[in-house]
Order: C-alpha cells, then sequence, then structure tokens
C-alpha cells in the first residue's frame, strides 16, 4: 500500500520537473516573424515574459539594426501601454535603391501605463511592422527589459551555432533568400532584351482568329483538288497518245 502511494507522488514530480524544463528554456524575450522573405514588410512579435517573482515588467525597447537599416517602422497599439520610435544618425550611411540615408529608426520603446505592467508569470506581446528586410542572414534585435523594482535585464548576448544557449540570448530570426521569379511560358509571350529606355521589351505570341484558319484550310483543299485533276488530265493524255 506504501509502494502505491508513493508511485503517484513520483510521477507527479517527474512530470512537473520535465514540464518545468521547456517553460524555463522559453522564458525569454523571443521575436517571431510573420514574413523572413528579403525585401519583404515583417510583422516582429516580441514576447515578452516576467521571469521575476517579485517584481512587474514596466519597460521593453528593442534595439534596431544600423547596419542594414529599416526604412519603415511602425508599431501595433496596445491598450494600457505607450510607445515611442528614436530615430539615430547611422554610423555609415547606407545605399539603398540610388537613395543614401543617413538616419533611421534606432529604438522602439513601450512603457506600461499604471495597472498594465506584467506581473511575474505573466507575458505580452508587443509588435512592430518593419522593413525592407535586408539580405538573407541573421537579425539580432537586443532588447532591454525593466522591472517595477528598478532591475534591467539586457537580452543582448549573441547565439553562436554549436554552442549552449546564453543566460540573456538577443531575440533574433533568420531572413531568407526570395523565390526566382516564374518564367514566363513560350506560348504567350517571349522577352527580349531591354530597349533603349532600358524596359524589357515583350513580345506577344501571335494567334488566328477561326476565319482565318477556314480560309487557309480552303486554299489548302484547292490546291489539293486542283494537283488531283492535272494529274487525272496528264493521265488520259497519256492514254489517247
Amino acid at each position: 500500500m506504501h509502494r502505491l502511494a508513493v508511485r503517484p507522488v513520483l510521477a507527479a514530480s517527474l512530470a512537473a520537473a520535465l514540464a518545468g524544463v521547456p517553460l524555463a528554456a522559453q522564458a525569454h524575450v523571443r521575436v517571431s516573424p510573420d514574413s523572413t522573405t528579403t525585401g519583404s514588410y515583417s510583422e516582429l512579435t516580441f514576447r515578452v515574459p516576467t521571469e521575476s517573482a517579485t517584481a512587474s515588467t514596466t519597460k521593453v525597447s528593442v534595439t534596431l539594426p544600423q547596419d542594414h537599416p529599416f526604412l519603415s517602422v511602425s508599431v501595433r497599439p496596445l491598450d494600457g501601454w505607450t510607445s515611442t520610435i528614436t530615430e539615430a544618425k547611422l554610423p555609415t550611411p547606407v545605399q539603398q535603391d540610388g537613395t543614401t540615408i543617413t538616419k533611421a529608426a534606432r529604438t522602439v520603446t513601450w512603457t506600461a501605463q499604471p495597472g498594465h505592467a506584467v506581473r511575474p508569470g505573466q507575458y505580452e506581446k508587443l509588435s512592430i511592422v518593419a522593413g525592407p528586410l535586408p539580405a538573407p542572414g541573421e537579425v539580432s534585435l537586443p532588447a532591454t527589459q525593466t522591472y517595477s523594482d528598478g532591475e534591467v535585464v539586457r537580452w543582448d548576448e549573441p547565439m553562436e551555432a554549436g554552442s549552449a544557449e546564453p543566460e540573456h540570448p538577443a531575440p533574433e530570426f533568420t531572413v531568407t533568400a526570395a523565390d526566382a521569379p516564374a518564367t514566363a511560358s513560350a506560348s504567350t509571350a517571349s522577352s527580349a532584351p531591354a530597349g533603349s529606355s532600358g524596359t524589357p521589351v515583350t513580345r506577344a505570341a501571335s494567334t488566328s482568329d477561326p476565319a482565318s484558319r477556314w480560309l487557309g484550310g480552303g486554299a489548302l483543299v484547292a490546291a489539293l483538288a486542283a494537283l488531283v485533276l492535272a494529274g487525272g488530265a496528264f493521265a488520259r493524255s497519256r492514254r489517247r497518245a
């Protein structure tokens, strides 16, 4: 009876321990993009859990890339939170689409209004839409989390392939290459070298209407009939000769 009573307790303890492993691993600030294709605009959602057992999350700030800056950044409104986008001069001017960019969005900061802080054991989702995404590769978005007791946690440690995850990894995601453009069907159009204006010249494939096809077919039948008649006349002349 004693062994039978202990088994459920051990099973419950083991289940709780196993359940705690993935929860602990996920208890970090993460980012989830809804698009990862280079050149696209993506909604980036930051999942911010409160890891403190005694304090609430009152402010979150995310640092945006400066080597390949986002040309457009907008923040999704969140009830009970205010948001600000701060621009800054780029360390090095960036050329994009023939334009020299010297200033871009540097940080996005969310601040909780009274009564809306993320309490212990809870999490919040904060979203922006940013783009266009840079060339394929890793995009790191370091974040800073401020608690109601004044503690500041910096999520800025890089994650290296083949190494264990650091204590405070920076939120990041991978940009993927765009799909190759579809090739036009030869039955509908063909592309020629660009003209003097730089615009590709497209030639549409020619098609015949039904009347043209009937006329062409009639001419062919008439020609065949004339050939047959001519052959018969030639045969009769040989027999008379």
